[in-house]
């Protein structure tokens, strides 16, 4: 390694090296942080209050940025991620050992890769409060929603994010949602540590969670666990389906197949 006294120049004083000779690179990258994390509306200003970066300053590398697509603002200023990460993420994720194993499965031929052929099918890793989706198989009918790679949802109400959450002890719980429990995103969403204990009652025996109109009314998901080689747990695999769908297939024979589905791809993956 070099000693200290290469890193200094000749008039004595240490040379910044690494990431910290770039600070709009940093800002940057709090910025797109700051989006990610953020549930409600965007604006500069809240970014500027949250990241105390000067108004003038970030008005320049929002405009930069902006211009190189890593941010999108609409006609009322709410500043949301532009298209270019995504193109990043999709890059990332169709390498990703999760997604494979995903796209494999259900390009297969297996009989239960092809009796769920026909379903919404969606897979998510838990990002802190949030579930990201990495991969998704849609069905031919409509959902009223539409998931993409990249979508990030509170794990509370997603069919993934409960069987996610089931793995977290009750002092886990607390510390990622007693501060500030995420807004509902409908009528039927769990509100608070207490009632998303109650939602997850039973999904342990069942081998699946559900999610009954809480991240969109009138649609059902269920979400089953994925393992790795060393059992464990690495993602969430859910069946999104319409009420009238759920009734008419059954939620019972849509769960086991749903967790058969995730037993096989944790195999992909090396599980026993």
């Amino acid at each position: 390694m070099p000693s200290s006294e290469a890193a200094k120049p000749k008039g004595g004083e240490p040379r910044i090296t690494g990431g910290t000779s770039v600070p709009a690179l940093r800002r940057a990258v709090a910025v797109m942080d700051c989006i990610s994390r953020a549930s409600g509306e965007v604006t500069a200003v809240a970014l500027a209050r949250e990241l105390g970066i000067p108004k003038s300053t970030l008005h320049g590398l929002l405009a930069a940025m902006e211009e190189l697509e890593l941010i999108y603002r609409d006609a009322h200023g709410a500043i949301q991620t532009g298209p270019r990460p995504l193109a990043w993420s999709r890059d990332f994720i169709a390498r990703s050992d999760l997604a494979g194993a995903f796209n494999r499965y259900f390009a297969s031929r297996v009989e239960n890769a092809q009796r769920l052929a026909g379903y919404t099918i969606t897979m998510t890793v838990r990002d802190g409060r949030d579930v990201v989706y990495i991969a998704c198989s849609r069905a031919s009918q409509p959902l009223g929603v539409e998931f993409q790679v990249g979508m990030r949802l509170p794990a509370p109400f997603t069919a993934t994010g409960k069987a996610l959450l089931g793995m977290l002890s009750d002092e886990e719980l607390h510390a990622l949602f007693e501060p500030e429990f995420p807004p509902p995103l409908t009528r039927f969403s769990v509100r608070g540590i207490s009632a998303l204990r109650d939602s997850m009652q039973g999904q342990d025996e069942r081998g699946y969670s559900i999610d009954d109109g809480e991240t969109r009314e009138g649609m059902i998901c269920l979400g089953s666990t994925v393992h790795d080689h060393s059992g464990q747990v690495r993602a969430g695999l859910a069946l999104s389906v319409t009420r009238t769908e759920a009734k008419s297939a059954g939620t019972e024979t849509l769960g086991a197949a749903l967790k058969a589905a995730a037993d096989d791809i944790s195999v992909l993956l090396g599980a026993p």
